[in-house]
């Protein structure tokens, strides 16, 4: 499901109630929502500069690809986390705040600030979950605890890999758990295929994609001849919080942090170096000399 954010609603900072109420239906029921206009160009702009100058560094020293499978043409790295580079549209963007905690409740924070970049040439990554369900073997899914928030900087098409999402398979009990985990096994991936097929996630730019952490997608390949990137948050409920250490950012961007009362941007900000690009979350150079 697509909604377009009014421009009313952008400035407000605040989906109407009937928009509001679309979109967690949707989140419930299919596992994702879009978001249309609820980025300003600008800071995505800004970001995409950058993230391209970085991209181009990983690839040249790269000694193998990220995501699921580690496939060809799909790399792991986030955005810089340092000003001029950090932006309240993106990591503090009140319609992604009020839609996640319309769901997740009071208290709910942010566990992940990362990205990733589908390169010219990619290959099409293995279906997987981002999450596993808390408790397996239910006879029924549990609710929403985690949500995932995606930003991409450009327009996304099938010409530059929007990715595959299998819309309501968030609500599956019954995947077997592989030694890898994430994985979606291909008896099981033919079996939903043929109840509900997957859509492709094609977003204009400025959009927002939330959707369930269980939802399984794949990255598809980019057949035109630039780096499509994208910006990843994690939204936890309060409860999760004993299983996440705090975001590190340098100092100087403290401002962009700002909204709800409700939502915990679980945010340190540092002044020594922080790496980005080869790890997961921001890290302290420091402590990656040490191990």
């Amino acid at each position: 499901m697509e909604i377009i954010v009014t421009p009313d609603e952008y400035h407000r900072g605040q989906l109407s109630q009937e928009h509001l109420a679309g979109a967690v239906a949707a989140i419930l029921d299919q596992g994702f929502v879009i978001l249309a206009g609820a980025v300003a160009p600008e800071p995505l702009d800004a970001l995409l500069e950058r993230m391209t100058e970085d991209s181009q560094t990983l690839i040249a020293a790269r000694t193998k690809w990220g995501g699921p499978g580690s496939i060809k043409g799909h790399l792991e790295h986030g955005a810089p986390p340092f000003a001029p580079y950090v932006f309240r549209d993106v990591v503090a963007n009140p319609l992604a705040i009020q839609v996640t905690g319309a769901i997740l409740g009071e208290g709910a924070y942010n566990s992940w600030y990362s990205g990733n970049a589908n390169t010219p040439g990619s290959e099409r990554q293995p279906l997987h979950r981002d999450g596993l369900p808390l408790w397996q073997d239910l006879p029924v899914a549990h609710p929403p605890s985690s949500l995932v928030v995606n930003i991409a900087l450009v327009d996304v098409s099938e010409e530059n890999g929007s990715t595959e999402l299998w819309p309501g398979s968030h609500l599956e009990t019954s995947v077997p758990i592989q030694a890898t985990k994430s994985l979606v096994d291909a008896d099981t991936e033919a079996k939903r295929r043929e109840r509900v097929p997957p859509i492709r996630a094609n977003t204009s730019k400025g959009s927002l994609l939330i959707r369930d952490i269980r939802l399984w997608h794949r990255g598809t390949p980019n057949r035109s001849n630039a780096v499509r990137h994208m910006l990843g948050m994690i939204h936890d409920v309060e409860w999760l919080g004993l299983r996440s250490d705090p975001l590190l950012f340098n100092t100087g961007c403290e401002g962009e942090f700002v909204g709800s009362d409700r939502f915990d941007h679980n945010v340190v900000f540092v002044d020594e170096p922080l790496e980005y690009l080869t790890t997961r979350k921001p890290t302290r150079v420091s402590e990656l000399r040490t191990g």
